[in-house]
Order: structure tokens, then C-alpha cells, then sequence
């Protein structure tokens, strides 16, 4: 019995340190300007922020912007340089912030485009329809 004990824990031990089984998320530091945007934006406005995708493809997060009285916000899927289609609508956070709204998850396909680099935040504005300020989602 103290054998089988010693052998279970053992093997537990071997598992945890091998990262077998263990959950993470990858936090990602995004930074918006208009230079980013497909066309780029000539402003001054910038943003930046963290978005989380765990490996369960939630994602969570929030965007602080300046210089900009946006009207949406979202993020979309496309490489840099590309446009997309919105994935996940951001909702407003005060007077300069968006968020991801709770229980948001990643589709499959979305998942592995955030794998690849290929999601990014966009943050609208009157003057801007198309977006002013863009960041990709690299991690």
C-alpha cells in the first residue's frame, strides 16, 4: 500500500511539473494607434490595454483610450493589415474605456486565429467610421 502511494504521488508530482493538465491564459498588451489602421489614420489618438485568453477560450479584458470619443469598440479577425469581421463587441467602461463583457468565449477558428496573431482591437469614432485607433492581438 505505501508503495502504491509513494508511486501514485509520485507520477502526480512528474505530471504537475510537466505542465500536464495545467490551464493557462495568455495575457496580451495591446497598444492602439491610427498608423495601425487598414488605411492607416492620421490622429493623435492612442490606447492601450490587456486581453486575456485562457485556454478555454475565454477572454476577458479592457481598453484605455486618449485623444478619441469613440463610438464602438470591438475586436475583429484579420492579420495586420487586413480588415475583419467583429468577433467580440466591447461595451463602454467610463469615459475612456472599453471592456469585454462577461462570459465572452472564442469560437474554435477564433481561437486559433489569436494563436496566430490574427485578432485585433478597433476602436470607432464619428469622424472614423471604419475605425481611428487599431492594435493587434499578438501573444
Amino acid at each position: 500500500m505505501r508503495r502504491t502511494l509513494l508511486a501514485v504521488f509520485g507520477a502526480m508530482a512528474i505530471f504537475v511539473a510537466m505542465g500536464v493538465g495545467v490551464a493557462s491564459a495568455a495575457d496580451v498588451k495591446v497598444t492602439l494607434s491610427g498608423s495601425q489602421e487598414v488605411p492607416p489614420v492620421t490622429t493623435s489618438a492612442t490606447g492601450s490595454g490587456t486581453i486575456t485568453v485562457a485556454a478555454d477560450q475565454s477572454i476577458s479584458g479592457s481598453i484605455k483610450t486618449t485623444g478619441i470619443k469613440g463610438t464602438a469598440a470591438h475586436i475583429h479577425i484579420a492579420a495586420s493589415g487586413a480588415n475583419g469581421p467583429v468577433i467580440v463587441p466591447l461595451t463602454k467602461d467610463g469615459d475612456d474605456g472599453w471592456a469585454v463583457g462577461p462570459g465572452a468565449k472564442l469560437q474554435d477558428a477564433h481561437y486559433q486565429a489569436f494563436k496566430d496573431g490574427k485578432l485585433y482591437v478597433n476602436v470607432h469614432s464619428e469622424a472614423n467610421k471604419g475605425g481611428e485607433i487599431r492594435g493587434q492581438i499578438k501573444p
